[in-house]
């Protein structure tokens, strides 16, 4: 409960302007969907989707660390935008968490392999879930939708709707998760 006020707390001071930008577009340098705490400490879903190399995976496979979990499409645009941030912070946590992306495209490989041998990702690779039934199961209905697992595997968190993984909201949201209060 303490971890989710922080949370909330920190996302409020966070969103606060100390000046307006001149700029509109100085503004949607950094889109942010919708955080929503409501289903946090729920276990991750038992759902098998499509690993990389074509074998099953579930959210489970990846308990003992924390998670980022990242439901998109190559034909969703605010998916595919935040893409190369979603690299760049798998990259750069990599020692800290973990970060998959699912593909929600019903044409599977066809549709993401030629999107990642495009987009030249370092440290994102495939993941499949064609039915979509780990949306369902995750009772989400928006791409792209992103949640934080603890390393038990209980959500901490989830944002509905795109956002710049290295801006500093995100960062805000990350290191709140990683460093809850009264965590040595």
């Amino acid at each position: 409960m303490r971890l989710l006020m922080v949370l909330i707390l920190a996302l409020a001071l966070g969103a606060c302007d100390k000046e307006k930008s001149q700029s509109p577009q100085a503004d949607a340098k950094e889109p942010i969907g919708k955080v929503d705490i409501s289903h946090a400490g729920q276990q991750a879903p038992a759902i098998p989707f499509e690993g990389p190399d074509g074998g099953p995976a579930t959210l489970a496979t990846f308990r003992g660390k924390p998670l980022i979990v990242n439901l998109w499409a190559t034909w969703c645009a605010p998916c595919v935008h935040e893409m190369p941030t979603l690299d760049a912070l798998a990259g750069r946590e990599k020692d800290r968490l973990q970060l998959i992306v699912v593909s929600m495209d019903m044409a599977g490989r066809r549709a993401v392999d030629p999107y990642f041998a495009k987009a030249g990702f370092k440290a994102l690779r495939p993941y499949l879930d064609k039915q979509n039934v780990l949306m369902e199961a995750l009772k989400t209905d928006t791409l792209p939708t992103t949640l934080f697992y603890d390393a038990h595997g209980r959500e901490q968190w989830r944002v509905v709707g795109s956002m710049d993984w290295s801006g500093e909201r995100a960062k805000t949201l990350i290191e709140g998760a990683l460093n809850p209060p009264g965590k040595p």
